[in-house]
C-alpha cells in the first residue's frame, strides 16, 4: 500500500440522513412478507454478487440470488396459483428483513437495540483514487439499506480526516479527505472506533481535525482524548429504554507519544488492561449494555493471539457485553465467554486492494441486545473489493460460514449467518 499527499478541500456543509425509513410494499405484500413468501425458512440477507478480479473497479450491478425452494401454500394465500416474485423483489426482501431479534420477552423487560458492526473503513490511498472518480457515495451504493436500518450503526474508523498535519515516521500512512465523512454520515454510520494505528498518522493536528470534522457531522467517537479521562470516557446512547456505552482500546500503537497522557491528546491503549477495565466497571454501574471496540492481533492471522483472548475475557469479567475487533484485515472467530459475544477480528469493509483473497471477506455483523444483556448476533457475508462492499451470494457466504465455524472457538455460524454456541 503506498502512501500519498493528498490535495486541499474543503468540507462539505453538514448532511443529514433519515434512517429506519418504512418498508415499500411490492404488489400488494410488505417486503418482509416478500422475503418469508420467497424463502419460506430462516431469512438470509444474502444476495447474489459475482466476484471482480484483484484491483479491477468494481462497478453496482443487478443483484441475483439462488432459486428460492419450492414452497407449501399457506392459509393466507390466495386460490391463484404460486407466483415467484422476481429475482429482483427477492433480493431487496432480504435486505430489508430485520436484525434477529434477542428474546421474544425482550420488549417486556425494558425494549431491544439494534447494532451493526463493520471492520476498518479508510478513504484514502487507491481508495480515493476510486471515490475521486466514482463519488464519495460509491462504497455504500450496494449495501446502504443494510447500514441505516440498525439503530445504530458502528465502525473502525482508521484514517484521519485531515488536509493538514504532519506525516509521521512509519511503512503505511493514510489521510482521507473531509469530502469523504458527509456520505459516511448519509450512509448510515453512528460511532466510530478512532483508538487505533492510523488515526495520528499525521500527528495531533490531524486528530484534532478528526475529532472536529465527526463532531460537525453529528458522528460520535470513541478511544481518543485529551487526557487519559476523556481518550477512556465511552460514548453512551439509549434506544427504547435501552442505555448502551460504548468504548474504544487500542493494542497497536506505533509509538509512545499516540498514548493520550496529562493535557496531551492521542489514543487509548490497551497494553496495560488496568485502566480499561476500570473505565468498564465504572460504565457498568449506570449502562445497561456495555460495548467494546479493541484495536489489536497479528495482520492476516486467522486466529487470535493470547493477548487477544486475556484482554477480551477481561473486558467481560469487568462488565463488558460484547467485544468487537479489529486490525488484523482478516475475518478471526467467535467466542462466547460468560455468555457473551467475542468478535476477535471483522476484516475489511472499505480498505486499499489487495491481491490476498482472506482480505476481500467481510460481514456486516448485526447484533440484536435486549436490557438483560443478552445480545444475539447474526451475520451478512460481504465481498469488498475496489472501495465497494458488496453482499456475497449464497455459495460464497455458505464457504465464508464454514470457515468462521472453524476457526472459532466453541462457537458456529450455521447457513444463514446465526452465531450461536456449538
Amino acid at each position: 500500500m503506498e502512501s500519498r499527499q493528498e490535495r486541499h478541500r474543503k468540507p462539505k456543509k453538514e448532511r443529514t440522513s433519515t434512517k429506519k425509513a418504512p418498508l415499500k410494499v411490492i404488489g400488494g405484500l410488505t417486503l418482509a412478507a416478500v422475503a418469508c413468501f420467497a424463502i419460506g425458512i430462516g431469512i438470509s440477507h444474502w444476495s447474489n454478487q459475482s466476484k471482480s478480479t484483484p484491483d479491477a473497479e468494481s462497478a453496482a450491478s443487478p443483484v441475483a440470488v439462488a432459486s428460492p425452494p419450492t414452497m407449501k401454500p399457506t392459509a393466507t394465500a390466495s386460490a391463484q396459483p404460486t407466483v415467484k416474485p422476481s429475482p429482483e423483489q427477492t433480493a431487496k426482501a432480504i435486505i430489508a428483513s430485520p436484525v434477529p431479534t434477542a428474546s421474544d420477552t425482550s420488549s417486556a423487560r425494558g425494549g431491544q437495540v439494534k447494532l451493526s458492526f463493520v471492520g476498518d473503513v479508510i478513504m484514502a490511498s487507491k481508495v480515493e483514487d476510486i471515490l475521486t472518480q466514482k463519488g464519495y457515495d460509491y462504497p455504500y451504493l450496494q449495501v446502504k439499506d443494510l447500514l441505516s436500518k440498525p439503530d445504530f450503526t458502528i465502525a473502525n474508523l482508521e484514517t484521519p480526516i485531515t488536509n493538514r498535519g504532519t506525516v509521521q515516521k512509519k511503512d503505511y500512512v493514510y489521510r482521507s479527505s473531509p469530502l469523504a465523512l458527509p456520505p459516511f454520515k448519509a450512509a448510515g454510520f453512528d460511532i466510530v472506533n478512532l483508538a487505533n494505528n492510523h488515526v495520528m498518522d499525521y500527528g495531533p493536528e490531524g486528530l484534532q481535525d478528526t475529532i472536529d470534522a465527526l463532531d460537525q457531522e453529528g458522528i460520535q467517537h470513541v478511544g481518543v482524548g485529551k487526557g487519559v479521562e476523556e481518550a477512556y470516557k465511552p460514548v453512551i446512547v439509549e434506544k427504547d429504554g435501552v442505555k448502551i456505552a460504548f468504548f474504544g482500546f487500542s493494542r497497536v500503537v506505533p509509538e509512545a507519544s499516540w498514548k493520550a497522557a496529562a493535557g496531551h491528546l492521542g489514543v487509548a491503549e490497551t497494553y496495560n488492561y488496568k485502566p480499561p477495565v476500570e473505565a468498564i466497571e465504572k460504565a457498568k454501574a449506570s449502562a445497561d449494555l456495555v460495548v467494546v471496540m479493541a484495536h489489536w492481533g497479528v495482520e492476516r492471522s486467522d486466529n487470535p493471539d493470547k493477548n487477544q483472548k486475556d484482554l477480551a475475557h477481561r473486558y467481560i469479567d469487568a462488565g463488558a457485553d460484547l467485544v468487537v475487533g479489529g486490525h488484523p484485515h482478516v475475518m478471526q472467530g467467535f467466542e462466547q465467554y460468560k455468555g457473551k459475544w467475542i468478535a476477535y477480528s471483522l476484516g475489511n469493509f472499505i480498505f486499499t486492494t489487495n491481491d490476498t483473497p482472506k482480505t476481500w471477506e467481510t460481514v456486516i455483523m448485526e447484533a440484536a441486545c435486549s436490557k438483560d444483556k443478552s445480545c444475539n448476533i447474526h451475520l451478512v457475508p460481504i465481498i469488498t473489493k475496489s472501495a465497494q462492499p458488496a453482499p456475497m451470494n449464497f455459495e460464497d457466504g455458505a464457504k465464508l460460514f464454514e470457515r468462521l465455524t472453524q476457526i472459532s472457538i466453541g462457537a458456529r455460524v450455521d447457513n444463514q449467518g446465526n452465531v450461536s454456541k456449538k
